[in-house]
């Protein structure tokens, strides 16, 4: 609606009327008096929202009370922004007060108000067609016992076509008083569910990838507690179990539903041919020895794997350490996968030491960039291992680990280049710095240093991106791209997959073939 050259009076009488007659957008134009002044009465609601629009440069524009006292400058004269937005304050009755040059022509654009009752956000549009037919059903006075009987004979969480390539997932829960969370899965950050209108379905839904893997548990009802970020971040332990509906379990399902993890495997989530055992192939031995370490100053458990017909002192004969013993073995079947890819003839006969950590407190210590746990490999750990017919050369040896454990194998091979010739990581943790450090402090090592005879594996996961700071997925690029640059040997992986035992277990055989698996005859 367009008012042009209307006198105070007039215009006044007619933008009241305006503004009580009709609540959408309007235009006023006019031109500035003598003084190079105009006043546009303006009535608004306490906390009501305006936005507009005063275009071209050179127009003042101010909010004013209904006696012309100044409230706030909305545009400024010179100033290239000119749009405004505001809230009303106390008072109904405003001038928006216009300045220039005498004369001047203006045009003031003013959006629809929106009272503080009209302010809200969107409806939600629900991403899972089966959960936006159940909300309809619920809206229609009808409740979720067919849904939850459909979950419990089909499974969750619920997979639906989203696209070319890929699938969207919603993770379920049934019941929760105030609140319910996914450990794991796809993120950081322990995705929050949202509860249906007032029923008893919770859910969060992701658009993934139809590689994706992963593993996960749900926290219903995660205590919130007054204390430090870490406290109340671990607090969701304290309800974390397995997901009730869902019948596939990692490693595998136990009477106790907090002490094992539930399975996402999406349509075409990659093989993993070599981490169950087959018939037919020997079993190599694994046997435990206590390790005490001088240099550390304390004690560790160590496994010695074997392959079923090892010869020391064999001419092919490789190498493998591998930190975190516990989970490699209970969580990621090495032995079986050494095993079958022996067997298969795609490694050759590879001994392996998998070395434990005396506690969690040792662990983020003694993983990380540190010279000393270096030192026990090299010094004392190696010719124990050798008195024990395990060694290889640097160049038929791999050291391995995830997170932590993957930051440690490619620190211990730049200090020792000369017994370490092969780094598997998955995902390790590059974003990591000492105390006082910028982030990403060993790829700076890498950058510093003379390029060393070590050839490299890295892979991460695309759910292991950080939000709003650098996490793995894009430390371990830009590991890749600094080692590239100075002409070491890379091979880099990215899987539909988060920080994740349940697709390390698949991927480390992945990472041994890169690095020293056995050609494939002609």
């Amino acid at each position: 609606m367009v008012i042009r050259g209307l006198l105070w009076a007039g215009l006044l009488a007619g933008l009241v009327a305006l503004a009580n007659a009709d609540p959408g957008p309007r235009t006023v134009e006019g031109r500035l008096d003598a003084r190079g002044q105009q006043r546009v009465p303006l009535s608004l609601e306490r906390d009501a929202y305006l936005s507009g629009e005063l275009p071209g440069r050179g127009l003042q524009l101010e909010l004013a009370d209904s006696a012309d006292r100044p409230l706030r400058r909305l545009v400024e004269a010179q100033d290239g922004r000119r749009g405004f937005q505001l809230v009303a304050p106390a008072g109904n009755d405003f001038l928006l007060h216009l300045s220039g040059a005498p004369d001047a022509a203006y045009r003031l654009v003013l959006a629809a108000p929106v009272p503080l009752a009209a302010q809200h956000a969107p409806a939600e549009t629900l991403d899972s067609p089966r959960l936006r037919r159940l909300q309809a059903e619920l809206e229609r006075g009808g409740d979720s016992t067919a849904f939850w009987a459909e979950r419990a004979a089909h499974g969750t969480p619920l997979v639906e076509p989203a696209g070319p390539g890929e699938d969207w997932v919603t993770f379920l829960w049934r019941g929760a008083q105030r609140n319910v969370r996914l450990f794991g899965g796809p993120g950081y950050d322990h995705a929050a569910l949202q509860r249906l209108g007032r029923s008893d379905v919770w859910f969060v839904t992701f658009r993934l990838p139809r590689q994706t893997r992963l593993s996960y548990q749900l926290a219903p009802d995660v205590p919130e507690l007054n204390a430090d970020p870490g406290t109340r971040r671990r607090a969701i332990l304290a309800t974390a179990q397995a997901d009730p509906l869902n019948p596939r379990a990692f490693p595998a399902r136990q009477a106790d539903p907090f002490r094992y993890d539930s399975v996402l495997e999406l349509a075409d989530a990659p093989p993993q041919p070599w981490v169950a055992p087959r018939p037919g192939v020997a079993r190599g031995s694994v046997e435990r020895h206590l390790f005490d370490s001088p240099l550390l100053g304390n004690q560790r458990a160590v496994y010695l794997y074997r392959p079923a017909g090892y010869q020391p002192g064999g001419a092919d004969n490789h190498l493998l350490y591998l930190f975190d013993a516990g989970p490699y073995l209970d969580k990621v079947p090495t032995p079986t996968v050494l095993d079958n890819l022996i067997a298969a003839g795609a490694l050759p006969p590879t001994a392996a030491v998998l070395i434990d950590n005396p506690s969690g407190d040792t662990r983020a210590a003694e993983l990380p960039g540190n010279p000393r746990f270096a030192r026990f490999l090299a010094e004392e750990l190696r010719p124990w291992l050798q008195a024990r017919g395990l060694d290889a050369p640097a160049s038929r040896t791999v050291v391995a680990g995830s997170s932590y454990g993957g930051l440690a194998a490619s620190y211990v091979a730049l200090r020792y280049p000369q017994v370490f010739g092969n780094v598997l990581s998955q995902s390790g943790s590059y974003w990591w710095a000492p105390p006082g450090e910028e982030p990403e402090w060993l790829t700076r090592q890498y950058v510093e240093a003379p390029r060393l005879p070590v050839r490299f594996y890295l892979e991460a996961g695309q759910f292991e991106q950080g939000d709003g700071q650098l996490g793995i997925f894009e430390t371990t690029r830009h590991l890749r791209d600094v080692l590239r640059a100075k002409g070491y040997p890379v091979v880099h992986r990215e899987w539909a997959s988060g920080h994740d035992y349940l697709n390390w277990r698949g991927t480390l055989a992945e990472g041994l073939l890169a690095l020293i698996g056995t050609p494939p005859p002609r």
